[in-house]
């Protein structure tokens, strides 16, 4: 069973930078496609990124492209992503996620079957 754990989140200044990573106790996660997704205060989940188990394909949403970088390490069955340039609008429960099966661009959350619990990312002056 895939049980998923992110960390990296806390607080920071806008402009800042964090990393989050994702990671399962299992160390099965490089079998797995792997999306970053987010929830703001009173909005709806939104999918951030996705990664293939390769790591040779990825996608972004627009808000994020040229700011966030997803990357995953399959020798430490760990997957990260890079946020660069934060802004309040990035405030948010950040969630990864797993899915099996082919490559899958759209990143719908959907399509994913194991969640981790989240890690809160703040971003205030």
């Amino acid at each position: 069973q895939l049980q998923l754990v992110e960390s990296g989140g806390g607080l920071v200044q806008p402009g800042g930078s964090l990393r989050l990573s994702c990671s399962d106790s299992a160390f099965i996660l490089d079998r797995y496609q792997i999306g970053w997704f987010r929830r703001a205060p009173g909005k709806e989940r939104e999918a951030v990124s996705c990664i293939s188990t390769s790591g040779s394909r990825s996608n972004y949403a627009d808000s994020v492209k040229g700011r966030f970088t997803i990357s995953r390490d399959n020798a430490k069955r760990t997957v990260y992503l890079q946020m660069n340039n934060l802004n309040s609008d990035d405030t948010a429960i950040y969630f990864c996620a797993a899915r099996s099966g082919a490559w899958l661009p759209n990143c719908a959350d959907h399509d994913y079957d194991s969640w981790g619990q989240g890690t809160q990312v703040t971003v205030s002056s």
